[in-house]
């Protein structure tokens, strides 16, 4: 159990699970491009001891692997596990009381703790003494990308009615006075969102704080999808083995046990421009106004350490917060929604625009009278859910003869493409919202969802390499498997939609004329035929995120039937739109550059890459 983010950084040392960078490092660009180079080589967490510009030390890919985070959180993981499953089943404790005795003694420990003088061991510092770290060449400036933002209620102040959330912050660029203002970005509708809100209401600002560091458990809280009734500040403590200590100064809450933390005020309607932003769709988020803090003072502990990650096209760092999420919160979505057995938000799509899900299927239990009923509904209670709400597809199978497993994306895609009844297992919501970060809609948070649902025997069998009807289209000519079903058609470079969907009328005229093509339900048109096929993850990635469903998916011989779109094959446009935000490319100077810290004798030379 950490007391603080140095015990950690120790901790991890001595077992083998660190590496110290001597050598300076620019925090521009470089502390990225090295931390993304040692994650996907699946290396240590690395703490950079000579931060450019800047007196306090940074340390990155703490929770880069599945076995260093378990190792992390080895003395609390169970504990905070049980009490998560007793708020999602509440009953099973009153079923064995004596059983779930020490779980509730454990979440009994957990209530934060007000102490005084958190900010007495401090030293006040400014913003530009930070690691003012920028990730990607086109990133609009300096961002913390773990920050643990902590607003209160202003209706009911003090830490149970907080939140505590992982919202983005720049430091720096744009139109930010330095060492006074700073950027949030946050959706309306998230906790500190709903704060913000009633501060207007009462005409005044949102007094936040943002904590940087501190024991791990502090962190991972932050981006945690909490029961209803279980603070982020009480599960903090509870991860961390130690209640959560905070005081105030000057009105703002203090972490006591933070590395650094940023007080300020959000005043009402006062926005400024935040981003561009390299982000976890792996392209950049750009620039749109947000929230701007008003800087009232900042605080670093002794021996702060500056905690940081990258995020890209996953999987990164944030892949593994994820997988932390699912194994902590187990089987809740089973509880929340009666009837679902599984959703799974696909990382290599960027974890939001696609969703694989299964339930259950009882309204028609005869054979011949098969069709989706229950797992519509089901459906719609998943895209009503929170974070999946931001989702854009949705493929649903009710589990019926064999069972199924959502993480095994290419036999769970398989399963429904094969059950599939084209003319009426396609469901579409337009003009809705989906995620902010997300460029391929219609504007900023709108754009369109999709649903296919499927039940029942198969329909048909899938072809298992290119048929001969997608071969030699004249336009078209550059083709590729990419899984059972699934093909993926090289077209001309997308220009604006009027032409775009002649591309695909003409497509699937020609597609048509060669005769029935069953066997391959989706057709994926694209800009690189050979890319999109050599990978399954490239094609979850490239497929998934620059589409918009109601205006990329099209269908040979496509049809209406009272307001219900039918076709005989998909034809799904993930070609780039000119309205697509530019994906995330690496700075070659940058790479060369960093070349040194790899090399015999330098710090990471033992990193096998």
């Amino acid at each position: 159990m950490y007391e603080n983010l140095q015990q950690c950084v120790i901790d991890l040392e001595r077992n083998g699970h660190l590496i110290r960078i001597r050598e300076e490092v620019d925090p521009y660009l470089e502390m990225a491009a090295i931390h993304l180079k040692v994650y996907e080589a699946g290396g240590p967490a690395l703490l950079f001891e000579n931060v450019k510009g800047s007196r306090f030390r940074a340390v990155s890919n703490l929770f880069g692997t599945m076995e260093r985070s378990r190792f992390i959180f080895r003395q609390t993981w169970d504990l905070a596990t049980n009490v998560v499953a007793l708020r999602n089943d509440p009953i099973k404790a009153m079923k064995q009381p004596f059983k779930h005795i020490e779980t509730a003694l454990g979440a009994w420990k957990a209530l934060p703790m007000k102490s005084q003088g958190g900010t007495a061991t401090m030293q006040e510092i400014q913003i530009s003494d930070l690691p003012l770290i920028h990730h990607w060449p086109m990133d609009g400036g300096a961002f913390v990308t773990l920050p643990q933002v902590y607003s209160e209620d202003p209706d009911k102040p003090g830490p149970m009615n907080s939140n505590l959330g992982m919202y983005r912050v720049q430091l720096s660029g744009n139109e930010y006075e330095m060492n006074k203002e700073i950027g949030l970005h946050y959706q309306i509708h998230r906790g500190i969102g709903v704060h913000q809100s009633k501060a207007v209401k009462r005409g005044e600002p949102l007094k936040v704080s943002c904590f940087v560091g501190g024991p791990p458990a502090h962190t991972l809280s932050a981006v945690m999808p909490l029961p209803e009734g279980l603070s982020e500040v009480a599960f903090a403590g509870l991860l961390a083995g130690r209640r959560f200590r905070y005081s105030y100064a000057d009105g703002f809450c203090i972490s006591n046990d933070a590395d650094f933390v940023i007080t300020g005020e959000i005043h009402p309607y006062d926005t400024k421009p935040e981003g561009p932003f390299g982000d976890h769709l792996g392209y950049y988020s750009l620039t749109h106004p947000f929230p701007v803090m008003k800087v009232h003072k900042v605080y670093a502990r002794p021996n702060a350490i500056w905690p940081f990650t990258v995020v890209g096209r996953p999987p990164q760092e944030d892949t593994v917060f994820g997988a932390l999420i699912h194994e902590l919160t187990g089987d809740a979505i089973k509880h929340e929604i009666p009837g679902v057995k599984e959703v799974h938000a696909v990382d290599a799509a960027g974890v939001h625009p696609l969703l694989f899900a299964i339930g259950s299927e009882r309204y028609t239990p005869y054979e011949k009278a098969k069709q989706p009923a229950e797992i519509l509904t089901l459906a719609n209670r998943i895209l009503g859910t929170g974070q999946l709400s931001l989702a854009k597809f949705l493929f649903i199978a009710a589990e019926e003869e064999q069972p199924l497993d959502t993480h095994h994306e290419i036999d769970f895609l398989t399963y429904i493409l094969e059950r599939l009844d084209l003319h009426r297992d396609i469901h579409f919501y337009t003009n809705t919202t989906i995620d902010t970060l997300d460029y391929s809609g219609t504007g900023l948070n709108t754009g369109s969802k999709v649903v296919f649902a499927a039940c029942g025997g198969k329909k048909r069998e899938l072809c298992r390499e290119v048929p001969e009807q997608l071969k030699g289209l004249r336009g078209f000519e550059a083709v590729s498997l990419i899984m059972p079903g699934v093909v993926a058609v090289q077209g001309p470079a997308f220009t604006e939609y009027g032409k775009g969907r002649q591309d695909i009328e003409q497509l699937a005229e020609a597609i048509a004329s060669r005769g029935k093509l069953a066997s391959c339900p989706l057709i994926v048109l694209c800009d690189d035929a050979a890319f999109m096929g050599e990978t399954l993850k490239n094609f979850l990635w490239a497929a998934f995120t620059r589409s918009n469903p109601s205006h990329d998916i099209h269908g040979v011989n496509s049809y209406y039937k009272d307001k219900h779109w039918a076709c005989d094959q998909i034809i799904l446009d993930a070609r780039i739109k000119p309205h697509h935000a530019p994906p995330l490319v690496p700075d070659p100077a940058v790479e060369k550059r960093i070349e040194r810290l790899f090399t015999k004798g330098a710090s990471l030379a033992d990193i096998k890459l």
